[in-house]
């Protein structure tokens, strides 16, 4: 486990104020992460019936 990633930055829009999905590479839980200079927030990305987005590590490339 060590070296090991938990979370990879898969997508990412802006620079001042932006939007990033990232995901957990233990449970392929996916994440949005939006900012505005310095503040900014995290939530679960959600499907229509409220479970969360879940990818398969198969499925994600890391974002450089």
């Amino acid at each position: 486990m060590a070296g090991e990633k938990r979370f990879v930055k898969v997508y990412s829009q802006g620079t001042m104020t932006g939007t990033e999905i990232w995901v957990d590479t233990q449970t392929g839980v996916n994440y949005l992460y939006h900012f505005s200079g310095s503040s900014g927030g995290m939530t679960p990305l959600l499907n229509r019936d409220g479970t969360p987005v879940i990818t398969a590590p198969s499925g994600w490339k890391e974002e450089k």
